[in-house]
Parts: C-alpha cells; structure tokens; sequence
C-alpha cells in the first residue's frame, strides 16, 4: 500500500490513503461494543426482573465473545475482512435484534435469553484486531504505526465511556431494548462501511490469494502475558474503588469520576506515548511500562483520601494505554505472516481475561483485605507480570528474529529520515512478497 508519510505524527496517521474513512467506519461499529453489555444488562433486567438473571446472560455473552475471539480472527485471516467480517456481523445485529425482541417480552425464560445471549456473542466481528491489521498495511514506518496503534487504543478507551452515556441517553426515552437495537445497528452499518474501503480490499486480496495456513509466531507469549496482567490489575481495581469510597463514606457519584479519571490518564498517557520517538525496542519497553503500572498501583493503596487516590489512579491509567499499544506492536511484529489479525485477538482475548479474572480476584479481596492491602496486591501482580516478562525480553537466544528486528528497527531511528523510510520499505516487502496473503 501506501509509503511511510515523512512526518510521523498523528495527522500524518489520518492522512494516509482511505484512513480516515477506514478508521471512522471501525470506530462506529466498535461503538457497539461500548454499549452492548449495558444495554443487554438492562433489556435482560427489564424483562426478567431479575438482575442477578441479567448478569449470567451478559457473562456469557462476554464469555462467548471474548474467548471465540481468536478463532474468529483465524477465519479473517484466512478468507479476508470481506468475506468473513461481513457475515459475522450480520448475524451478531441479527441476533441482538432478536434478543431485543425478547427482551420486550416480561416473563420471557431465562434460558431463552442466555441462548440467544450467547449465539450473538460467538458471531462479534473482531473489528479491533481487523482495523489493526489495516493500520499495519498502511503504515510501512514502524514509528508512524506507533501512533497509529496509539490513537486507536485511545480512540477505543473512548468508545468505552461513550457507549454508556449513549445508553443512558437511549433508555431515558426509551425501552432498553432500542438501545440494544441502535448497538447492533452500529455493528452492522459500521462493519459494511468498514469492508468496502479501498483499504480492506487490498487486505482481502493478500489474505485470500494462499492456501498455506499460518499461526501466531512464538514472540505473542510476552504481549500476550502484559495484556493479561494489565486486565488482571484494571479488573481487581473496579472494585478496589468502590470498597475504598465505601469505607470513607462516598457514594457512587464519586466513584463514577475516579473511574472517569482513570480513564482519562490512559487516553493522556497513550497519545503521549505514540508521539514520543522511543530508541529501544517495543519487547523492551513492554516490561518497563507494566512495572510503571504496578507500581502506580501500589502507591494507589497509600492515598490518605479520595483526591490522592484520584491522583494516583491518573498515574496508573498513564501506563495502561502505552503498555496496551506496546503489546498490540510486538503482537503484529512477532506474528507469522497471515496470522496478524489472530495475533490481535489473542491480545485482545488476553485483556478481556484478565478483566474478568480481577474482578473475581477484587470481590475475594473486597471481602478479606482492606482497600489498602487490596491496591498492594493489584500492583504486585502487574509487577511480577512486569519481571517475568523483562526476563523473556532479555534472554539472548530466545527469540532471535524478533530481537534482529528491534536491533534493525533501533539502526533505522539513528539515521536520516529519508534512509530510515528506504530501510523501512525494503524490510516490509520481504514478508509480503513470501507470503502475499499477509491477512
């Protein structure tokens, strides 16, 4: 596709050819994601009158859509975004429709709901991963695609706190199952638009011109290990928050802006990141930004209030994001060619875990330890996270391809912009020209 853009910036990101209209078009599907679990949890709620009912159907739901996520992505990779994106998002809209419908129904059974819960879970288009991978097939300079992936993972922590708002806004003139409606709607319109851009068809064309099957190369391991930690530490920390206002007497509203900040720190934290031009490589950073997690973290359980909490969490959001775009590049460099869309997911899936395995681990903590004790801990897993990967980024034979890539990567930053972008352009095509079907 396209050559690296001379300066490496976040407007030269948006300029490359069809990125704007690609990028628009997978943030509106995404939006759907941000919207749906609330949404559902509600409609689910609303029909059953039970929210403990409510909460099984949205848990297999996620369950159904986070953990097929990777075979999924296999079926991207293999028969391209056009083929097998547009399916799966039909029949994701289709059946949130009809979970919608259901829904409007009071007294519908339980197990009704959590079936078609989980059908529609299963069909989620990977549009993350999917989007990624057209971020890696426009940008050929490895230091414009760092802010590629930096807008996007900020652009998606966005999404996250918008869909809730939307859904808010929906159900307050609304049944909820609209909401549900309008969630599957975006998915829908969002992915359509997405595989018609001149950008995925190149992908389409790559993907489906082999017959070789490929997997995720050895070096997913470590980004796939910092995701998992890095959801493991948000997950425990949701509650943390809520037993730490609790204890001091605050309410919900409180709470709703520290998670509003902790937010807001990974979005600050990961624009900045993607506009620094870093000299070592990203195996390398990947532990050093874990521990700056874990140790934000730790220092959270030591605030004497909610205002040093606050500024504590915004520390610890400032690492989330870099760290997340951090693993997502190592996923992309490490992953056998044709496998990059799964490499994604499998990060991705390693996130969602680790979300849902904190917050199991924080309501066991809540429950035992204080707040305190609580954030210690948190910290210290992200730590140990942090150690364990640093010694698989160092040991010198571990993997020798990924490390000659870092060592080629940090030659190209000492030299002249216009060499770099040659260097650059050359190791690119000789994947693609082995093995064209990159995805």
């Amino acid at each position: 596709m396209s050559a690296s853009s001379a300066r490496p910036s976040y407007a030269a990101v948006l300029r490359m050819p069809h990125a704007t209209r690609t990028f628009t078009a997978a943030l509106a599907g995404r939006l759907s994601y941000g919207m749906v679990s609330l949404a559902v949890l509600l409609a689910v709620s609303r029909a059953t009158g039970s929210f403990a009912a409510a909460g099984v159907v949205v848990a297999l739901f996620g369950a159904a859509s986070v953990f097929l996520s990777p075979l999924r992505a296999a079926l991207v990779d293999r028969y391209g975004p056009r083929r097998a994106l547009l399916p799966m998002a039909t029949l994701y809209a289709g059946l949130l429709c009809v979970l919608a419908e259901v829904s409007r129904h009071p007294g519908v059974p339980v197990p009704v709901l959590a079936a078609v819960g989980v059908a529609a879970g299963a069909c989620a288009p990977p549009l993350g991963a999917a989007m990624r991978a057209v971020w890696s097939e426009l940008v050929t300079d490895r230091r414009l695609l760092q802010r590629a992936y930096s807008l996007d993972g900020v652009a998606e922590e966005l999404l996250f706190v918008s869909g809730p708002l939307l859904v808010g806004l929906l159900v307050g003139f609304a049944s909820p199952a609209l909401a549900v409606v309008v969630s599957a709607l975006l998915m829908g319109l969002g992915t359509l638009a997405f595989v018609v851009s001149p950008a995925v068809k190149g992908l389409t064309v790559s993907a489906v011109r082999t017959g070789r099957r490929t997997r995720p190369g050895r070096g997913l391991v470590l980004p796939v290990v910092v995701a998992a930690g890095v959801g493991l530490s948000l997950g425990a920390v949701d509650l943390l928050v809520l037993a730490f206002a609790e204890q001091r007497g605050h309410g919900d509203g409180t709470v709703a802006w520290i998670f509003a900040a902790l937010s807001a720190g990974s979005a600050v934290g990961g624009l900045l990141y993607g506009a620094v031009e870093w000299r070592t490589g990203a195996r390398r950073r990947l532990p050093v930004l874990t521990a700056g997690l874990g140790l934000a973290l730790a220092v959270a359980g030591l605030a004497p209030g909610l205002v040093a909490l606050t500024g504590a969490v915004v520390c610890a959001g400032f690492f989330v994001a870099p760290a997340l775009t951090t693993a997502y590049l190592v996923a992309d460099e490490s992953a056998a060619p044709g496998a990059r869309v799964r490499a994604g997911a499998w990060v991705n899936t390693a996130v969602n875990a680790g979300i849902s395995a904190g917050a199991a681990a924080g309501g066991l903590l809540v429950d035992r330890v204080p707040p305190e004790a609580g954030f210690a801990l948190a910290g210290g897993a992200a730590l140990l996270v942090a150690a364990a990967v640093g010694i698989g980024a160092v040991r010198p034979h571990a993997l020798p391809q990924e490390q000659e890539q870092e060592q080629e990567q940090e030659q190209e930053q000492g030299q002249g912009q216009g060499q770099e972008g040659e260097l650059e352009r050359e190791r690119v095509a000789g994947p693609v020209e082995q093995a064209p079907e990159r995805r």
